[in-house]
This record gives structure tokens, sequence and C-alpha cells, in this order.
């Protein structure tokens, strides 16, 4: 095979090496990998699997997908193959995609470009008009096809059928009625591994973490597809950076990715690696990504609620945390978690959002507000009556809050809801004095209602 430049320089099919060389010198020539090619055709293939559980290989690079019950999930037959496209271009790969209502008739389709059938009559039409080589099983018999004159596949079926069972045998035949739809189709589906683990190697070393991107792609391309035809979710992955081997070798840099919602979409994967990676610096250049699937669940059917959830669905909450934790760091993202203490400023803590912590529920029936000062602000007093800003006017009942002799921090407070001229609502407390005191009540205040 050669490129389209190759071929402008005079190179053909079939010219030895130094031919070549003397036509074009700077001609690069590739030795034929079978193993490499096996191995790409089956991670395209894993990677399809998003599409349909049925999966299969076969020769001459054609990986063939059953989507017959998947045409109105993916939006017509025109949507996924324009999918299927995209998945391929992910990975570097190009290819020819067709459709047709038989498998053999599809792999026969596309050999000879993009092309898409729906019709059984259509495909006959068009199968018929395809040269004979098109048909693996026709190549053995085809100068004597070619002294018979046959040309297109329909000359071929034009002949007497038990003259070319005798002469060809019965696998050219059958061939041709699984591929017109005559026959019943058999096909040997791709069986996948009880686990996920994929490893891609770099074409050159990769001196910063960010230029492993789009290998990291393919591999979580693969992965998703893996996850649709087990109908799994994924919680939890390593994603390994391998750098040197041998006497010079460097331990891998492993990125641990853990998933508050589980997910077998890519986009999310890829947000969420792409910050990891660009917050890494290398110690070694990379040679090698490996990504294994730690940890998966029973993938949850999607919502089926007439009207979504107002502000996003609890998934894209997760996500959109998740993408800040590896952004910012799961040090500098947050969450409340109340603990069973009535002072406010020891009930209110702020812990990670991945570290798990038992949390308290709060009084019911009582209020509290969104905002809590740090330190509470003392107020001033105008005509016996708390100021800030403007006289203040108590609305709630007060709640009388007596704790924390056990370790030495005693609070005596009375809170209330107190409420300004301009109708901001705030929360304030009174320290409790004993009729010794000769001081007047000091006002506080703590909190701040939105």
């Amino acid at each position: 095979m050669a490129d389209g430049v190759a071929r402008a320089a005079g190179a053909r099919a079939g010219m030895k090496r130094g031919g070549v060389l003397t036509l074009a010198p700077d001609t690069e020539i590739f030795e034929r990998d079978p193993a490499r090619e096996l191995a790409a055709q089956q991670d395209v293939a894993i990677a399809l699997m998003r599409f349909s559980p049925d999966v299969a290989l076969c020769e001459e690079a054609i990986v063939l997908v059953d989507v017959g019950a998947s045409l109105r999930l993916f939006g017509g037959v025109l949507s996924l193959c324009r999918d299927a496209r995209a998945v391929l271009a992910t990975l570097g790969f190009s290819a020819r995609v067709s459709a047709a209502p038989t498998g053999h008739g599809a792999c026969l389709l596309a050999k000879h470009g993009n092309q898409r059938l729906l019709k059984l009559h259509s495909l006959e039409r068009r199968l018929a008009g395809l040269p004979l080589l098109s048909v693996p099983e026709v190549r053995p018999f085809a100068d004597w096809f070619t002294s018979l004159g046959c040309e297109t596949i329909a000359d071929v079926r034009r002949l007497p059928r038990a003259g070319l069972q005798r002469r060809c045998g019965e696998h050219l035949l059958d061939s041709l009625d699984r591929a017109f739809g005559t026959a019943p189709e058999l096909f040997d589906w791709l069986e996948l591994p009880p686990a996920f683990s994929a490893r891609i190697e770099m074409p050159e070393r990769i001196e910063h973490a960010d230029g492993a991107l789009f290998a990291a792609h393919r591999l979580i391309v693969q992965l998703c597809g893996w996850l649709c035809a087990k109908q799994l979710a994924l919680t939890a992955a390593t994603l390994s950076l391998e750098h040197e081997r041998g006497r010079q070798a460097v331990p891998p840099t492993v990125i641990e990715i853990a998933l508050g919602e589980p997910t077998w979409q890519d986009a999310h994967l890829i947000r969420l690696i792409r910050e990891r990676l660009g917050r890494i610096e290398l110690d070694a250049p990379i040679i090698a990504l490996r990504l294994d699937a730690s940890n998966v669940q029973a993938a949850e059917p999607a919502s089926g609620t007439l009207f979504p959830e107002p502000g996003g669905s609890p998934e894209d909450h997760a996500r959109l945390v998740e993408l800040l934790v590896a952004r910012l760091g799961a040090e500098n993202v947050l969450q409340a978690t109340p603990t069973a203490d009535y002072r406010p400023e020891v009930a209110n803590r702020w812990t990670p959002v991945g570290q798990a912590a038992k949390r308290a529920t709060p009084p019911a029936g009582l209020p509290r507000p969104t905002w809590l000062l740090e330190t509470p602000v003392r107020l001033l007093m105008k005509k016996h009556r708390p100021f800030y800003g403007s006289p203040l006017r108590m609305v709630s009942p007060g709640e009388r809050i007596e704790a924390g002799w056990f370790d030495g921090e005693l609070v005596t407070r009375d809170y209330f809801v107190a409420q300004a001229e301009d109708q901001s609502c705030y929360w304030i407390y009174r320290e409790r004095t004993s009729s010794r005191d000769a001081e007047d009540p000091r006002w506080f205040l703590h909190g701040l209602f939105g």
C-alpha cells in the first residue's frame, strides 16, 4: 500500500524497495506488523461497543457491528455512522463506514466507499454491480471467472449454482447468499475480558504530562466501550504514566481517579484527566500509558422523569464537584459537616468533599442562617436596642444555648432572629449575665440570612 504522495512519485503495488527509493529517495517504508494490526482492530472493536455489544472482527481489517437495535437510540443511521467515525478519529484511525441489512453485505459495501442502505432490495441492486473480486471466496478462481467473461457479482450469480458448487465449493455460494440475505448469518462475537486494562506506547518521549492527553483519550474511549458492553459504570480508575525501563528505570507516575457519581461517558473523564495532567510535574519523560478500571458497579438506567431537575441533576452536581477537585485539589473543595454540638461555631465544620464524615442533623424547626460569621461582631446599643445600620427588631422567640462546660469553652447565649428597617434578617445573640453583674447585656451579630 502507498499513500497519495508516494503514488504521485510513481510508486506502485508490487514494486521492489530499490525501485521505490530510486523514484522517491525520501519515501518512508514500513514493514507490516500483523500483531499490531490485530491489536489495533481489537481496540477499535472495543471502542465501538458503545453502540452495540455485538461486535465481530472480520478479515481485511473489517470490524462488524450489529446496530439493528440501536438505530433509534442514537438518532438514526446517519447520526450513528457520524458518531462511529468520530470514535475512530479519536483513536487515530480513518475508515469507510457503511450500513446494510446484512452483515456480509455491509462488509462488501465498505470496501467501495461510505454507503448506507436500509432496504434489502436496494442492497441487492448495489451488490450486483460490485466487482467480483470484492468477494474473498471468488479470488482463488479469478482467472476462471475472467475467462467466462464475468466482471461483477451479478455475473457470478447468473451462472448455474450446481456448476459453481462443483467447481468452487460451497463457501462461495454461502458467502453470496449471506450477503444477499437469503441465508442466515453466524458471527463469532468478540468476548470481553472481565476486567479492563489497556496500554498504549507513545510514538516519542513526552516531556510534559499534558502532552499525553491524546493517548489518554484513546484509552478512555476504549474504556467507555467496555463499560457500555458490560452495562457497568466506573467509580474509580488508575492512569499510570510509564517512564524509562532497564538500568535507568523510573517508577511510573500513578494518577488515581475517584468519581463521586458512577459514569460511563468519556467527556467527563477527559475533563478530569486534563485537569490532573495539567498539575503534574514529570521527573522523567513518558514512554507509555496504562489505564485500569479499579472499581466498577452496575450501571443505573437514566431517569425517566418528564421534567428535569432545576439546576441540573445530582449526577451533574457530582461531576462539577469532581472537576473542581481535579482543578483545585481535594483540600480546597470543602463541604459542610454539621456535628452534634449546640454551639454554632463548633457545630458548623468544613471537611473535604471526598472525606467520609459522620454528620449530625441540626435541630428541627429552629432558624439557622446560611452565612455564619467566623467571629461574632459586637453590636452597638441605641435606646436599649441593638443597632446594625438601623435599629433591629426581634421577630422570633429566643433560643437558649448553654453548652461547652465539658471542654472549658462554656457559652451562655440567647439567640434571636432580628430584622432591620430594610427587611434584612440577622441572627444575633445576647450574652446572659448574672444579676450580680452591673454591665448591661452585650449583643453580637453571628449570622446573616439570605
